[in-house]
């Protein structure tokens, strides 16, 4: 059975754990860098990323983005959506088909 955790600030992320998801809380950059990585040594196949999490992670990010696993996927905090993984959306249809074939908002 795959995996699954979600990394974030507790309160956007706690509602996850009744899906059985496990939660990762993480508020620093350091914290949030160590999390992914030590997510992807346990061989978690699906990391959730808060959108807040996602921009404080830089590089860590970047370096599974062409991996097949873990599949890190940006969602919105309890704060609300700020388009970032409509953007990663987006960016991935554009690698892998060549064009952005999902429209403009």
């Amino acid at each position: 059975m795959s995996k699954v955790g979600i990394i974030g600030d507790k309160d956007s992320i706690m509602g996850f754990l009744a899906l059985g998801i496990d939660i990762f809380p993480a508020y620093t950059p350091e914290e949030i860098k160590k999390t992914i990585h030590n997510l992807a040594d346990k061989e978690y196949a699906i990391i959730y990323i808060t959108e807040q999490a996602s921009l404080q992670a830089g590089e860590s990010l970047a370096k599974y983005k062409d991996f097949e696993l873990p599949a890190i996927i940006v969602i919105p905090g309890i704060g609300g959506s700020m388009g970032l993984g409509m953007n990663e959306v987006r960016e991935s249809a554009k690698r892998a088909i060549g064009a952005d074939i999902l429209f403009s908002e």
